[in-house]
């Protein structure tokens, strides 16, 4: 036998090494495909969780279990107004800061409920409370500021820190903002920074919070955002946005 033949592969070891070759892509494919499922299985699951978290909003919103009756726009103490006394529709807004439901509507009607207010068409009541609190203590935090913010700056400063709030809404996954970030929505909608920063670090404005959470259970109020117009649960539409437009249309 030559020295070239004898330092050549054998058909064995070829064979072996076709079949090492071949089992070790055998089980990278294997391991690809378990990935795979596993992130098409997350992807349900999180799929599942949207449906599910829609379905218990209607549950809460739409359920005829409970009847929400609340005081008349303008008439409460844990509340927001625009829009003047006289204004033929009267509409109030049950809602929480960490809410994306909330979040949605108050972006879908804002702009056009301030307009008809300001025309006088619409008076609106913006009752902010604490529904998310077993999410994280960010729903008191920013009740507790709103009202610190109204307390010190008005309605006027309240309406713009309310909507400032809505426009950097976290996820109700987090990270949430500390009173630090509220203090300079705070200021940004026109508060001044000695009048509101330590009340609002040191949740100065639990009190109110505390009560209005209580008065919207004691108005029966479940969900949110929970809307009355006119005295009536308003329950005009199967998403968000349809809700937002029926009540636009509704006070126009």
């Amino acid at each position: 036998m030559s020295t070239d033949s004898a330092s050549s592969p054998s058909r064995k070891d070829k064979r072996e090494a076709r079949a090492a070759k071949a089992a070790a892509e055998l089980e990278a494919l294997r391991k690809k495909q378990a990935r795979k499922s596993i992130l098409t299985v997350v992807a349900i699951v999180a799929a599942i969780a949207v449906i599910i978290g829609g379905l218990v909003w209607f549950s809460l919103n739409r359920s005829g279990d409970s009847e929400v009756t609340a005081v008349e726009a303008g008439s409460s103490e844990h509340g927001l107004v625009i829009g003047p006394d006289d204004a033929p529709h009267k509409v109030v807004i049950y809602e929480d800061f960490l809410c994306p439901y909330c979040g949605d509507f108050e972006a879908a009607s804002r702009d056009d409920l301030a307009e008809l207010a300001a025309d006088g068409k619409v008076q609106v009541d913006y009752r902010p409370f604490v529904l998310l609190d077993q999410v994280g203590p960010y729903s008191e935090l920013a009740t507790s500021a709103f009202a610190v913010v109204q307390e010190e700056a008005g309605d006027e400063v309240a309406k713009k820190f309310h909507d400032l709030l809505f426009e950097n809404q976290p996820s109700e996954s987090g990270p949430f903002p500390k009173a630090a970030d509220l203090v300079d929505l705070a200021v940004e909608a026109g508060a001044e920074e000695s009048a509101v920063k330590d009340r609002i670090e040191s949740l100065d404005g639990k009190a109110w919070a505390d009560a209005a959470t209580k008065a919207a259970a004691a108005d029966g109020v479940q969900g949110t955002p929970t809307i009355l117009l006119d005295g009536k649960q308003f329950q005009d539409g199967n998403t968000i946005e349809e809700y937002a437009a029926n009540l636009v249309e509704q006070v126009s």
